[in-house]
């Protein structure tokens, strides 16, 4: 049940969320009369498939309620008709693929995913257009990483954020004993010097400075964040912004008029009194299907990296970055980057005249104004801050 009802979240939020919407394809043509941006198949009249016409309104999610019976099962309907290269865009007149096994949410949500490899038969020799076609070697839609790959990872915006609601306080800088009966209170560099745990986790209880008369609910979800370092550049040296980490949530017990009571009830990294809370935003993990990497003897020219997205920092200032590591790139939602896409991160050849080297590919999870975060999905060699990155 618990995983049912993680799938069923993260497949309802990615549907629902419409400020991580792709943006439609560009590529609209006339198929038999009708416009689409796909290549459909055309299928036999006697095909043993059971075949059904997309009609205006239509959405994967309703036609997989509608043929059976769990809207949620809709990756298995779009992994059947896989000349649909985006989920999100379907086209009336275009054929859909019904008729077959699906797997229960329940079942499919504990399924282990086989990310695959490239055989050395696989390598290409000769670069092509069927190599580099964008459904070569697509597997089923998978997450491209964790909920904690998204909730741990944080944000680099304006160095001046403002955050509505702080924590003031914690229980355990009052457990102290007063041998003297004196007020023995001092905030020190690390908090209050007679608190018994700086450092807090899941479970423990903090106080806000947010009340009722600020519009503060019980139940209010916040997620904790802490201001940190300023964020520059890798190639220009430019101060881009302010990084700010998310360190949990917490969820408001009780209301006063000017404060609240809350429980910590997610951590990432000790939380401690002074930190800012934002309301909580979920997101879910964005789902891709994944193909091969970029052939190795077929790079892309190096004048088309002027000017190309960077990988702008990592999390936790990792030097040396590989497979599933989180990273900053610095491109987000102004430059029309989306939950989901991906892109092959490159390495400018140090003789001129060279051409660039392909060392993986990166996955966004999560976009903001103007950076993303991302989690590195494949890796030949090292990565490192300032490798530049072209949309897959």
């Amino acid at each position: 049940m618990v995983q049912r009802t993680f799938f069923i979240a993260q497949i309802l939020l990615l549907l629902a969320s419409s400020a991580f919407a792709h943006q439609p394809p560009r590529t609209l043509h006339q198929v038999e009369g009708r416009w689409t941006a796909w290549d459909p198949p055309a299928y036999a009249q006697d095909s043993t498939s059971q075949i059904y016409t997309i009609a205006p309104g239509d959405t994967l999610w309703d036609l997989a309620q509608q043929f059976y019976g769990d809207a949620y099962l809709w990756p298995q309907l779009w992994e059947n008709n896989r000349y649909i290269l985006d989920a999100q865009w379907i086209y009336p007149g275009d054929p859909l693929v019904i008729g077959v096994e699906v797997e229960s949410a329940d079942n499919l949500a504990a399924l282990d995913v086989d990310t695959g490899s490239m055989a050395e038969d696989d390598v290409v020799q000769e670069p092509d257009d069927r190599i580099l076609g964008p459904d070569e070697g697509l597997r089923g839609p998978v997450p491209l990483g964790t909920q904690t790959d998204i909730y741990c990872s944080g944000f680099i915006g304006a160095e001046d954020e403002s955050f509505p609601v702080s924590i003031i306080g914690s229980e355990y800088e009052n457990l102290t004993p007063r041998l003297d009966g004196r007020e023995t209170f001092l905030q020190g560099s690390f908090g209050a010097t007679d608190t018994i745990k700086y450092g807090m986790a899941t479970g423990d209880i903090v106080y806000l400075d947010g009340g009722r008369a600020g519009g503060m609910e019980i139940g209010a979800l916040f997620t904790i964040v802490e201001p940190g370092r300023q964020v520059h550049h890798p190639a220009t040296k430019e101060t881009v912004g302010k990084l700010y980490s998310y360190l949990g949530r917490v969820r408001v017990l009780s209301v006063q008029e000017e404060t609240a009571i809350a429980e910590i009830v997610h951590s990432c990294d000790p939380v401690i009194v002074g930190a800012k809370l934002r309301p909580f935003e979920p997101e879910p993990v964005p789902l891709a299907r994944m193909g091969r990497m970029r052939p190795i003897n077929y790079p892309t020219a190096a004048e088309n990296l002027v000017g190309a997205p960077v990988v702008l920092m990592s999390h936790d200032d990792i030097v040396s970055l590989g497979q599933d590591h989180v990273v900053f790139i610095d491109r987000g939602a102004e430059q029309e980057v989306s939950p989901g896409d991906i892109f092959t991160i490159y390495r400018r050849n140090r003789k001129p005249g060279l051409p660039p080297v392909i060392i993986g590919e990166l996955g966004v999870l999560s976009v903001h104004d103007n950076s993303s975060v991302a989690r590195i999905i494949s890796s030949r060699h090292t990565v490192y801050v300032g490798d530049v990155l072209e949309l897959k």
